[in-house]
Parts: structure tokens; sequence; C-alpha cells
């Protein structure tokens, strides 16, 4: 029995994209916020790799209409500031028992990562249908999520890392992968800059790309 929640799963795979963010300045979270939306894709993953991560979270949840998840999450702590905070999903870099069973006591969906056997069939023994596969271009690209897919019937993953236009459609075509992470619609030097129209350009492009 699954202890993701479906409807969530079934969002960020309508989605197909996850926007890997990292902000240095939580006063950039609603400019970004309104810039993803507007670009057709109101999904963000906050990384903890920043002070303002915490802020960051709590002013694009505070929208209402956008998927908030917070990302590399390490601790049961950073669980709970980013579900304090209005995170509906945390995702981490490898898997840990610990951050995903906090994760399911607080209610929000877990997404560890897992890029061996051993750490999928960890997941699955915590009733998990889905995985991150970080960091995907340098475990093997999209050949080595077939194979890992092929005796694990019905799991699912979310490639990220090394992903950007040039090969979006090599995971995309994989019928194991729910959707893909990535950082490319979301520069974090045009984020600092105050560019937020050319983020949105950028996300609009990526979602025409990750629907061809």
């Amino acid at each position: 029995m699954t202890v993701q929640s479906p409807e969530m799963l079934e969002r960020i795979g309508a989605a197909r994209l996850v926007p890997v963010v990292v902000l240095d300045d939580a006063a950039s979270a609603a400019p970004l916020a309104e810039a993803l939306v507007a670009g057709g894709l109101p999904v963000a993953e906050v990384t903890f790799r920043t002070a303002a991560a915490v802020e960051s979270i709590k002013a694009m949840s505070a929208r209402g209409d956008m998927l908030v998840g917070a990302g590399t999450v390490l601790t049961t702590d950073q669980v709970d500031a980013a579900v304090d905070a209005g995170a509906s999903y945390v995702v981490s870099p490898g898997f840990s028992q610990a951050v995903v069973r906090r994760c399911i006591e607080r209610g929000v969906l877990p997404l560890p990562g897992a890029v061996t056997a051993t750490e999928v069939q960890a997941a699955l023994a915590e009733g998990l249908e889905v995985v991150k596969f970080f960091p995907a271009e340098t475990s093997g690209g999209a050949k080595a999520i077939k194979a890992l897919a092929a005796p694990f019937g019905g799991l699912r993953f979310v490639p990220t890392g090394g992903i950007g236009p040039k090969n979006l459609a090599e995971y995309t075509a994989v019928s194991a992968v729910l959707a893909v992470g990535g950082s490319w619609m979301v520069p974090r030097d045009e984020i600092a800059a105050g560019n937020f129209d050319r983020v949105s350009e950028l996300t609009r492009e990526a979602v025409a790309l990750a629907a061809a």
C-alpha cells in the first residue's frame, strides 16, 4: 500500500517538469513564483542549499496555486521546517529512512533519491512508488533508469541532475519516468539579477519541449 499521495503524484506527473530552485534571497521567491506560473509551470522544488529556503517556501506556498516542495532535505529537522513553511512534498538526494518516515508522519510526499537496486528496495520497503534518480546523467542516465525499472514493475522515477533541453527527450521517452527535475529554466544568476521575464520565457520553452 502506497504512502505517497496519489493526488500529489498525479499533479507532479501532469506537470512533467519540476524546477529545482536555489534562492539566495527570499525576496526573489514571490516574483519567481509569478514567473513560473506565467510560464505555465506552477511547480517548484526549493532547495535547502541556502538560508533563504524556509522563507522562500513560505512566500511561494502562500499563493495557493503552486505545488511547492523542499529539496536537498537531509534531516528530520529540515522536514519539520519545510512542512511548517508550507511544503507539500520533500525531496532528498539519497535515501534516508528517518527522513521518509518523518515525511509520512507529517503528511507530506517523500521523494528520496535512489540510483541502485538496494536503494530502490529500501524505498519499496517503506511503501514508496516513486523515487528521485539523482544525479541522473552521471548515474547512467535514461538507460540506467530503464534497466532499473525492469525488475521493479510499477516503480516511477523523477530523474534530476545534468538534464537540460538537449537531453530532456531521452528521459521523457522512458515510461517509468513520472517527471523530470531541472534547473535550466530557473537560472540562479537570472533570478539574482531580477530577470524574471527571462525565467518565464525559459519556462515556456521548457514546458513546450516536455510536451513535444
